[in-house]
C-alpha cells in the first residue's frame, strides 16, 4: 500500500480559527479526517504531522518512511532552504499544498523555495486541494481504483 506523509507546518495547528477568511472555518483535525477518508477510498495508507518547528518537520522528513508526501510547509514556504533541502535530500516525490494562493497576498509570498521541486504546487483550492492531491498520488502509484 502506498504511504503517503501529509506534512503540516507552522500555525496550521490553528486553521478554523486563524484569519477564517483566508484558511476557512475547518480546524486542521476537521481537515484530516476528510484526507484519511479519501485516502482509504483510494487505498492510500495516510499519516499525518504537524509542527510549528523547523527542524521538527525535517526530521519527520528524515524518517523516509513515506512513499509520497502532501507538504503544505506554511510560512516556511518563503523562508525555508533547509526544508527544501531535506525534501530533495530524501528523494520522495512531493505534492505542495496551500489552503491559499500565497501569490496573491503579501509581495514576500511570492518567493517560493518549494514549487520548483515539487511533483506540484496546488493552491488556492482550500482543502480540496489536499484531495486533489491525494488523487493525483492515487493515480501515480496506481492505487485503488477511487473516483
Amino acid at each position: 500500500m502506498t504511504r503517503v506523509l501529509v506534512l503540516q507546518g507552522p500555525n496550521l495547528n490553528l486553521v478554523g480559527t486563524r484569519e477564517p477568511e483566508i484558511y476557512g472555518h475547518d480546524s486542521l483535525d476537521d481537515i484530516h479526517v476528510e484526507i484519511a477518508a479519501r485516502a482509504a477510498e483510494l487505498g492510500l495508507d495516510v499519516d499525518f504531522f504537524q509542527s510549528n518547528h523547523e527542524g521538527a518537520l525535517i526530521d519527520r522528513l528524515h524518517q523516509r518512511d513515506f512513499d509520497a508526501a502532501i507538504v503544505n510547509a506554511g510560512g516556511l514556504t518563503h523562508t525555508s532552504v533547509a526544508l527544501r533541502d531535506a525534501l530533495l535530500g530524501v528523494q520522495r516525490p512531493f505534492w505542495e499544498v496551500h489552503l491559499s494562493d500565497p501569490a496573491t497576498r503579501e509581495a514576500f509570498r511570492a518567493v517560493n523555495f518549494l514549487h520548483d521541486v515539487a511533483v506540484a504546487s496546488i493552491v488556492g483550492q482550500g482543502k480540496r486541494g489536499y484531495l486533489l492531491a491525494l488523487g493525483s498520488i492515487a493515480e501515480r502509484f496506481g492505487a485503488g481504483q477511487g473516483g
